[in-house]
């Protein structure tokens, strides 16, 4: 930042280089064999790296941030939230654990030469990317429990709910079909043929009367078959003869091509729970059911605020000035993803402009971008600090994005900090904001043991987009889900993809008949790839061989649905 040192009545200033001397002690374990993310990042499928095992460090303490402790008043921790081993001492930092895109040393270097104004607290935990999906999704959830008493459901018409979760379970008002209906345009008939056919006709929305053994009379598909009907013969399989006679060109079975009433539901029959997302088709089974309104969850609101002085919204790049790639993007995503976007406002590097932003929101999601790692101007953990918030994820170790994090900063209230880099930004969008709206939404979060799993890998995450996804040879396609034991999406590699040693990548790929092929340009900075992306793979560390099944994280436009389907 430039320009004369504001005042520091509250000694934000010291509490700052306090934050970022500690920072620069923290120790990590040996160093294990480099890994080049930039060169991963233009290739998507350069050889496989030999995996080694995290040690995280110890939390942080007194008078830094809360690190990630779980708020009792959000009830059970989600599995496998546990309290890290503290890191060996006198361990150089790895090549590999440094923020997207840095070397070691860079941040420590320019935060002293800038006052130490933006370095990571020391002993911050390192959150796994299944584990920080989980506890972004029960974050939500806790919230949207604790306040339902005040936040009662909407009552909407079925148009306006489009997109929106359903907060009371959709029972049928009404037998479907409502009584007995012809499947086909043809003929009525009442007992054994050849049958006279009646001048009147039964079309739908009208009752005819009933027949008499003998007797048939035209019917339109949809139409209430009169009382005392055996079957319905179609169009085609019946024939007049020159004295108006109906005769059937083939074996009339009772009861065919009718409808009989209930038969897809009885009056009460539970058509869909709680929690299940209103798709179109949901639109259409509601009005079938007889509801004029739906009790559904109001969309969670979100504050987006973009950070960076070198960020220009018009014209090309200059004089170490870059377009801003994150504003134009994020607000459009967001409301895809089911939110209202409240505020989208851009506060440059003023850390008290974003202090002042984020008391001052009332949205249930703050989002910011940029200033969640180590660099000069990096101050979202010091702000954090000053507002008193407790830290529930502290980086990730995912790449790209790695230096996100999830905050709580008020009662019922969230921050997600994404990174600056672009495509950084997006995986932190999947892995902490979808699902934490999902869970703010009232959409349903995969629990169990299996769930999430994908044959042949380590576990996968239990909370994220709960819904099938066919691979075939057209995108993705996405269908809202019978209940919350989906499993996600998955294709077959086919190309080898290098791994972190210890983090797990999201891989833009494009995804044809169950096979994902990996894309060039996903490294932190690059949209190039994730621009012609179906969906993001998700590869544990190590790597992947080609063959080797992946989970898949659906995108919307390629079939990743809309709100929270």
């Amino acid at each position: 930042m430039s320009g004369s040192p504001a005042p520091d009545p509250d000694g934000f200033d010291s509490l700052l280089a306090l934050v970022n001397d500690a920072s620069a002690r923290r120790t990590r374990d040996e160093p294990a064999a480099p890994y080049d993310q930039e060169a991963d990042g233009r290739t998507g499928d350069a050889p496989q790296s030999t995996g080694d095992d995290r040690t995280a460090a110890p939390r942080p303490s007194a008078g830094e941030p809360a690190g990630t402790a779980w708020p009792p008043e959000y009830g059970p921790e989600p599995p496998g939230r546990a309290t890290p081993p503290p890191a060996r001492s006198g361990g150089a930092p790895r090549p590999h654990e440094t923020p997207d895109g840095e070397t070691p040393g860079r941040a420590s270097a320019a935060a002293a030469s800038h006052g130490q104004c933006g370095a990571r607290p020391h002993g911050s935990a390192v959150t796994g990317w299944a584990e920080a999906v989980r506890v972004a999704g029960r974050a939500g959830q806790a919230v949207r429990e604790r306040t339902s008493a005040v936040r009662p459901p909407l009552e909407l018409p079925p148009a306006e709910a489009l997109g929106l979760v359903l907060a009371r379970p959709l029972a049928a008002l009404t037998d479907l079909p409502p009584f007995d209906t012809s499947a086909m345009d043809g003929w009525a008939v009442a007992g054994p043929g050849p049958w006279r056919v009646r001048p009147d006709g039964v079309l739908a929305g009208q009752s005819g009367e009933a027949l008499a053994d003998g007797e048939a009379v035209p019917i339109a598909t949809g139409a209430r078959v009169p009382r005392d009907v055996t079957a319905v013969i179609r169009s085609e399989h019946g024939r007049l003869d020159a004295h108006g006679g109906l005769h059937p060109e083939r074996e009339v079975v009772h009861g065919q091509d009718i409808r009989p009433r209930a038969q897809e539901c009885r009056t009460g029959d539970t058509l869909l729970p709680a929690g299940s997302a209103v798709t179109l088709a949901v639109l259409g089974l509601a009005a079938a059911a007889g509801y004029d309104t739906l009790a559904v969850h109001a969309r969670p609101t979100v504050d987006l605020f973009v950070l960076g002085d070198e960020l220009l919204t018009r014209g090309l790049p200059r004089d170490g000035l870059i377009r801003d790639a994150l504003g134009p993007m994020l607000p459009h995503w967001l409301r895809v993803a089911g939110a209202e976007v409240r505020t989208v406002e851009r506060l440059g590097d003023r850390p008290d402009a974003l202090a002042e932003a984020v008391a001052a929101s009332e949205a249930d999601l703050v989002v910011t971008t940029g200033g969640t790692a180590a660099g000069p101007v990096d101050f979202v953990h010091p702000t954090l600090v000053r507002l008193g918030a407790d830290l529930l994820v502290d980086g990730v170790a995912v790449r790209p994005g790695h230096p996100m994090l999830l905050a709580r900063t008020a009662p019922g209230q969230h921050l997600v900090g994404l990174p600056g880099n672009p495509l950084a930004a997006v995986c932190g969008l999947l892995t902490l904001v979808v699902p934490l709206l999902r869970g703010l939404a009232g959409a349903p979060l995969r629990q169990g043991a299996a769930a999430g799993r994908t044959p042949g890998s380590r576990a996968v995450p239990d909370v994220y987009e709960t819904r099938r996804v066919q691979l075939s040879s057209d995108p993705l396609v996405a269908t809202a889900p019978p209940g919350p034991d989906v499993a996600a999406p998955t294709a077959f590699l086919d190309a080898p993809v290098q791994g972190h040693p210890a983090d797990t990548r999201l891989v833009p790929v494009r995804v044809d008949a169950g096979w994902a092929r990996p894309l060039s340009f996903g490294g932190p900075a690059m949209l190039r790839g994730v621009a012609t992306a179906d969906a993001l793979a998700v590869v544990v560390p190590g790597g992947a061989e080609a063959g080797h099944p992946v989970e898949l994280l659906a995108l919307p436009w390629a079939g990743g649905g809309g709100g929270f389907t």
